[in-house]
């Protein structure tokens, strides 16, 4: 009884699915579910024992609810009863992974594992997968390259979803989010899977999908506030909020930066080599290269990393961080003084390009000319070196100059700076001698100091108080404080210098006794490439005019040189008048070849006379 119904049931809505070309479903599923909905009205009518009474009742009963129950199931699958669709064809996906992170070494395993678990979920549901697409970038902004090649994708026809870990992995921000609700509307996006994530294409899941995305808005601007506020914290203690530079480590536990005590000695002989002016960049990036320095990747330092590296203020103990200065917590590696040394090397190097030449040239690029401004160069003429203007900012009328004429008078400035070996050694004891009188002296510098760095402090104090209440702009307050941790930095530099080497300008006297020792084996070994090097360390504004060489030299080379002359002519002098001073002197001295009668005592005068006018000797 049951069959002949069910089978005349189902034969009229084959023939209204052939009358619609194939509109309609077809599937054994169906079938048995409607077979089995029939023979349940079937039972409900024997039961009520009204069966043979209203028969063609039943009939149409069961005919009207086995379409109700076939149109509820069609609609449950999202089956659509138009001509345009085919019934029964799977439905394409794109598997879109991402990270936030672009860095190799963060979230190392994150696209790995959203694949496995994106392909073993479309496995599970058996989905057809045409693409499978892999991002490392933040979603908080629009702009990602895969996702809009995704979207380009669905598009065009060649696929009909997205299969994705969470929603949050397809957008963080607004438009991207909105052109995915904007796609479902149109029908170009007709599915999402989610294997954590809950979706239907309808009213009430395009309006969840909304709140997800939302929801994944709101996360990442909350994240970014925590870290923008941990970041305020790190700086008001002085710490550096980011990765640590070559020659630091990031400690974790402590959330502070300590010092590499390994790549540290590197950084600091880069900064030694550099600052005597003897080498570029390339080299200095080929030493570190054979020191086995490298970066925390593993790379070789590049000659572009070479310079930011000897440019990066943070080895001194300041950084920068967004356009506004701090003064950092951690160990200085270099101290100011070397950094500024290798800052005035690397701008005088500035937009002077290094050409290979076949002969060598010792005093190219140490002079300008002092008529047009122009560079000094040579050129190789019958066996000599000539050195001349370059001629290119104008008309010139300055002539050539022989090598050999030069070197007279890079020798004759020497002279006026040298001292013996015999003559450094008094020197040097006569300064010892003074240590212990300079400590006493020292303990009311330091104080001195200290009192200049809490003035600093309560400047730096006010200032910020000004910007808080809006009394100075932004520009205003970021140049005022940088000026004022410079010079707190270079006090606390000379209060460090006093109470670890004893007397400050101890050191730098010492050194600048032993400089000119060494400008006295330079006159006797006639080292042309060395003079260079000396003769720019010592000074700056190294001119050229009518033939002759003039430059303006450091203040204790200069004291040294107009003393030493001054002597020179008194030695003339008495030698030209040998009846000028009849009486015998009582102190009975010899004239030196180079003018002083006595001149570790005249080296000795001119450094106590230089330290005394500006309190703190600055070689």
């Amino acid at each position: 009884m049951i069959r002949p119904i069910f089978f005349r049931f189902f034969g009229s809505l084959e023939r209204l699915r052939r009358s619609r070309r194939g509109c309609l479903p077809s599937s054994p599923r169906f079938a048995r579910r409607g077979r089995k909905f029939v023979r349940a009205i079937f039972n409900i009518h024997r039961q009520s024992g009204f069966f043979k009474w209203i028969t063609a009742l039943r009939l149409a009963a069961a005919r009207r609810s086995a379409t109700n129950l076939y149109s509820f199931l069609a609609e449950k699958e999202n089956w659509r009863l138009s001509n345009k669709r085919k019934f029964f064809k799977n439905m394409r996906y794109i598997i879109y992974a991402r990270k936030s992170s672009e860095s190799e070494e963060r979230q190392v395993l994150s696209i790995e594992a959203q694949l496995g678990e994106l392909w073993e979920f479309a496995v599970k549901e058996k989905l057809e997968i045409v693409a499978s697409l892999c991002e490392a970038k933040t979603a908080k902004e629009p702009g990602r390259t895969k996702f809009a090649e995704m979207l380009s994708f669905l598009e065009s026809g060649k696929a009909e979803g997205i299969l994705s870990w969470h929603p949050d992995r397809l957008a963080r921000n607004s438009i991207d989010g909105g052109r995915i609700v904007y796609l479902l509307d149109t029908g170009k996006i007709k599915d999402l899977k989610f294997p954590t994530f809950w979706f239907e294409n309808t009213p009430q899941g395009k309006f969840m999908l909304n709140i997800a995305f939302g929801q994944s808005k709101y996360y990442i601007d909350n994240l970014a506030e925590n870290i923008k506020r941990g970041h305020r914290q790190k700086l008001r203690k002085g710490i550096w909020p980011g990765f640590a530079p070559l020659g630091y480590l990031n400690n974790h536990r402590a959330r502070d930066i300590d010092v590499d005590q390994e790549k540290a000695p590197l950084i600091k002989k880069a900064f030694e080599l550099y600052a005597t002016g003897k080498y570029t960049l390339k080299q200095i990036a080929k030493i570190l290269k054979d020191l086995g320095l490298r970066s925390y990747k593993g790379n070789i330092l590049s000659v572009s990393c070479v310079q930011r590296l000897l440019q990066n203020q943070f080895y001194y103990g300041i950084f920068n961080f967004k356009g506004e200065m701090y003064q950092g917590s951690h160990e200085a590696i270099i101290s100011k003084k070397l950094f500024d040394k290798c800052q005035e090397i690397m701008k005088a190097r500035a937009h002077k390009m290094e050409r290979k030449a076949e002969h060598f040239f010792p005093f190219r690029g140490l002079m300008t000319c002092g008529e047009c401004g122009g560079a000094i160069t040579a050129e190789l003429q019958k066996g000599h070196n000539y050195y001349r203007c370059t001629k290119k900012k104008g008309v010139c009328s300055q002539k050539y100059v022989r090598e050999e004429t030069l070197t007279e008078q890079f020798v004759s400035f020497l002279q006026k700076v040298s001292l013996s070996s015999q003559d450094t050694k008094k020197v040097l004891k006569e300064l010892e001698n003074d240590e212990q009188k300079a400590k006493e002296e020292m303990v009311v510098f330091i104080q001195n100091l200290k009192e200049e760095l809490k003035d600093i402090e309560t400047k730096l104090d006010k200032l910020l108080s000004a910007y808080l209440d809006e009394i100075i702009s932004v520009e205003e307050y970021t140049a005022r404080k940088q000026k004022l941790l410079t010079k707190k930095i270079e006090l606390k530099e000379k209060i460090r210098d006093f109470e670890e080497k004893g007397v400050s300008w101890l050191e730098p006297a010492r050194a600048f006794v032993r400089s000119l020792n060494y400008a006295q084996k330079l006159v006797s070994g006639q080292n042309k490439s060395e003079m260079t090097t000396f003769l720019k360390n010592i000074g700056s504004n190294h001119i050229l005019l009518n033939r002759e060489f003039s430059f303006s030299a450091k203040n204790e080379y200069k004291l040294v040189a107009e003393r030493r002359a001054a002597a020179r002519r008194e030695a003339v002098i008495h030698l030209k008048n040998p009846d000028w001073r009849r009486v015998q002197d009582s102190n009975l001295q010899g004239i030196s070849p180079t003018g002083f009668r006595n001149q570790p005592n005249t080296i000795i005068a001119t450094l106590r006379i230089y330290a005394f006018s500006v309190n703190l000797i600055k070689f």
